[in-house]
């Protein structure tokens, strides 16, 4: 048995530690495992860590319990996905609270080249659920595209449906562990989804689908795209919710815009009135705003002079932020496996070759 995966198991059921906590723990003492090793004195020195959290720790009464759900994972097929590891998501760990720990089921991809989530209301209508289906048909097309919901009533099966009749792959992210499938009535769909992706998770076997669950299973379905698309939504619910935490990662977010009047709809206006979402009327709005309908790459002899004036350690965290999004200077050390002094030194002299921007609250993004 893996005992390094028992250590990172067991970070997660340390009571009052969430993820930005964990993660915490993990830059102070080096890892999963060395949190477990420290003295209760050594913990009490760290920002945050009290009494009751350092006693949890010290007393490895955790370690048997993440022992035990490893074992249930081997015997079910589970995958367990360290923060670190390099199967984990590249655009969830941008997320300043994304999980440390992902649960998987399937064949999944989480780094797929191009990811949407599609979700909307639970009460869909024909409308919604043939807009679904037209724009999923669409994006058919394209190589290496992942479609992500969660595997709720109305228009996220309307979508995982799509996906398995045009051969799409998609992921359900759920709201509770995998030793089931809520609702009930999925259970099918859930199970032809694992051959062409998967279930992900980040609570352990037993959770229930507690109504608490489902806000933190939103930003998990937000965070692993590029993009989140409302189809259908009231004006108030889980789809909005995570079109707002799309917003917050700096994700684009779209909606499909519906009858003025139509309480499925007023969520979507609502979204596009505000700027909240562009409109979205086909897969065709949705390729040009993401630029998916240009195959081309990036020229590589750009990427390479680029790189020309620097060393490796400055290459190395330019391509951590690669992207457009902001990263807090703990997770840009996750990454690159660095002192936080060290990082700290290496973007100071990025910024003064202009190619790296300091933002407020210890976050950075390239220029």
């Amino acid at each position: 048995m893996n005992s390094e995966k028992i250590y990172q198991i067991a970070l997660t059921l340390v009571p009052k530690v969430g993820d930005v906590a964990a993660k915490k723990l993990i830059a102070y003492c080096g890892g999963a495992e060395p949190v477990f090793k420290e003295s209760k004195k050594a913990l009490l020195l760290i920002p945050g860590i009290g009494p009751a959290i350092a006693n949890s720790i010290v007393s490895q009464d955790l370690l048997s319990a993440a022992e035990f759900e490893l074992k249930f994972m081997e015997q079910n097929d589970i995958k367990p996905i360290y923060f670190m590891e390099d199967d984990y998501s590249f655009r969830l760990r941008q997320c300043g609270d994304a999980p440390i720990m992902l649960y998987t089921k399937g064949s999944i991809n989480l780094n797929a080249k191009r990811i949407i989530s599609i979700v909307g209301t639970r009460r869909a209508t024909d409308y919604g659920k043939q807009m679904t289906d037209k724009i999923i048909e669409g994006l058919s097309d394209l190589n290496d595209i992942v479609v992500v919901s969660g595997l709720a009533y109305g228009i996220d099966i309307a979508a995982h449906k799509a996906c398995l009749k045009y051969n799409v792959p998609t992921m359900g992210v759920l709201a509770h562990g995998l030793d089931r499938v809520y609702p009930q009535l999925h259970t099918q769909v859930a199970r032809e989804m694992q051959d062409q992706g998967g279930l992900l998770s980040d609570f352990m076997s037993g959770t229930k689908p507690d109504r608490e669950n489902f806000p933190k299973r939103n930003r998990i379905i937000a965070g692993l795209s590029d993009a989140t698309l409302v189809v259908e939504a009231r004006k108030k619910g889980g789809a909005l919710i995570t079109a707002d935490i799309a917003n917050s990662y700096s994700r684009d977010v779209f909606a499909v815009p519906g009858r003025v009047g139509d309480e499925n709809s007023e969520g979507c206006n609502q979204l596009i009135r505000r700027n909240q979402a562009a409109l979205i009327q086909s897969s065709n709005d949705i390729c040009y705003l993401m630029g998916w309908d240009k195959e081309s790459e990036k020229n590589p002899s750009l990427q390479v002079s680029l790189f020309v004036d620097l060393n490796k350690e400055e290459q190395e965290i330019l391509g951590i932020l690669s992207s457009k999004e902001k990263l807090s200077l703990d997770l840009i050390g996750f990454q690159a496996k660095l002192s936080i002094p060290k990082i700290m030194q290496i973007l100071l002299q990025l910024e003064l070759k202009g190619l790296v921007r300091a933002l407020p609250g210890n976050q950075y993004a390239k220029s």
